[in-house]
């Protein structure tokens, strides 16, 4: 039990690394919302956009996460 939990641990790090080592940056996340972007000259409405952007990502992904971890809990169970 105490290996899985070290397994767990090496993976989220490892997760963690890769996303903050990632120097890419995204002007937008479409093509459409890039189009609209570029005609700004304001830096601050493009960073609080990709900010938003970001925020409205969190439910999908605490949903699928808990949903994985729900899964995964009574999967192994049986």
């Amino acid at each position: 039990m105490n290996l899985s939990w070290r397994r767990v641990a090496v993976l989220v790090v490892f997760a963690a690394a890769v996303v903050l080592l990632a120097n890419t940056y995204a002007d937008a996340q479409c093509s459409m919302c890039r189009a609209s972007l570029t005609s700004v000259t304001n830096s601050r409405f493009i960073r609080n956009f990709n900010i938003g952007v970001l925020v409205l990502l969190i439910p999908p992904v605490s949903i699928f996460c808990s949903i994985f971890i729900v899964l995964k809990k009574y999967s192994s169970r049986g």
